[in-house]
């Protein structure tokens, strides 16, 4: 039998699997409307031999019913206590509540997003309760591992996602309007960041007719900044063209090119209609990009989307899950964007999975982790009544 490990169907085997029960429960945290599993996944779970068990409604906040789990082979529970009796491996979205813990059997497997950095009590209940936790968001970013690299499917539709809130937020049209009655000039939206999450953004508010221009301390990202049609801010002096190592990482900057930089930023963000902030750090409280002194810069009716809202945030003054107003520039902090398009951040969630799960299971069908994995062993959180990851064990 042979494990496919380097593409979605991760689980497809020549031989099918025995014994071994998957389960998906629905998530608790107020707002999640994603799930961990569809239909497609479960299908595919279910040929390869595999019990699957979905909690009754988890996948109705992404418009997936029960009956379409059933369809494609689940078997329904009630309760998350009947869905996880017996579950050698339980996938979520975010990290399992108490009575979900509780319920778990010993050496059960735990995959989600675990929010591992800020949820030490859930991480110390996992170990208490002798799971295995892996956190997803660990995940490396290598070219082996591409497939189940969940920030990068989720920032994907996250960037799209705060263009569209932002013309929702936004009192006026985003493209140029040529009519009899006049000329409707086209919106300025400045994105700030430009890793996954800000090249969509950059793409989707380019597409809605806006007048781009994004901005990152990685000289690397001027050109796929100008690949997508919008102008790259930054003072191009010599250290910034140096500003990089040969690894890919940006350098620190001298004082004087830091104050150069921020005046051209601040001259240049009141001048925006719309401004995007995405820049976050594991593990770290997310970098002011956006001062007070420039939000209050800006023209009544500009709006800023803050996607570091959960860290702290980039905008000065932001409160996640709030619009703050700020003399009539808007302040939105977004905590879980991506719940927000819940059907295909599911999709694309639940594929990271089930490409995930394929690393657990050996060739002859058993549940048989490779410690040795250079993917597992950077996801595992909690083995053996411990939590085991270097980062955290410690803190």
């Amino acid at each position: 039998m042979q494990v496919h490990q380097n593409d979605s169907d991760a689980v497809e085997k020549e031989e099918t699997i025995v014994g071994l029960t998957l389960a998906v429960t629905k998530e608790q945290i107020a707002g999640e409307t994603r799930v961990a599993a569809t239909p497609d996944t479960v299908k595919k779970w279910t040929a390869a031999g595999l019990t699957v068990k979905v909690q009754t409604g988890a996948g109705l906040g992404a418009s997936i019913t029960d009956e379409a789990y059933t369809a494609a082979g689940a078997t329904i529970a009630k309760t998350v206590k009947d869905t996880l009796k017996d579950a050698d491996i339980v996938l979520k979205v975010r990290g399992p509540a108490k009575d979900e813990i509780a319920a778990l059997k010993a050496g059960a497997i735990v995959i989600a997003m675990l929010d591992a950095y800020r949820e030490k009590e859930t991480l110390n209940a996992l170990a208490s309760a002798g799971a295995s936790a892996y956190a997803m968001e660990f995940v490396p970013r290598i070219t082996r591992a591409q497939v189940m690299d969940v920030l990068s499917s989720q920032a994907n539709l996250a960037g799209y996602r705060a263009v569209i809130e932002a013309a929702n937020a936004y009192g006026k049209a985003f493209p140029m309007m040529m009519t009899a009655a006049g000329t409707v000039a086209p919106a300025k939206a400045f994105i700030m960041g430009v890793g996954v999450a800000g090249l969509q953004a950059i793409a989707t508010a380019r597409r809605l007719g806006a007048v781009v221009t994004a901005t990152d301390v990685r000289p690397a990202t001027k050109e796929q900044v100008e690949s997508l049609g919008a102008k790259f801010l930054a003072v191009e002096d010599d250290e910034f063209k140096n500003a990089q190592t040969a690894g890919g990482y940006a350098k620190e900057m001298s004082a004087e090119y830091k104050a150069k930089q921020a005046a051209l930023t601040s001259s240049h963000i009141a001048k925006q209609d719309i401004v995007i902030t995405t820049a976050l750090i594991p593990g770290r409280a997310a970098p002011i990009l956006v001062t007070k002194e420039q939000v209050a810069s800006m023209k009544p009716g500009s709006v800023l989307i803050d996607l570091a809202a959960p860290q702290g945030g980039n905008v000065e003054g932001c409160v996640a899950d709030q619009i703050v107003d700020v003399n009539g520039v808007k302040i939105i902090g977004l905590s879980n964007i991506t719940a927000s398009i819940a059907t295909d951040a599911s999709a694309l969630y639940a594929k990271n999975l089930q490409a995930f799960v394929g690393l657990l299971i050996s060739k002859d069908g058993a549940l048989a982790p490779d410690t040795e994995d250079e993917i597992l062993k950077a996801a595992l959180v909690t083995h053996g009544g411990a939590i085991v990851h270097p980062n955290l064990k410690d803190a």
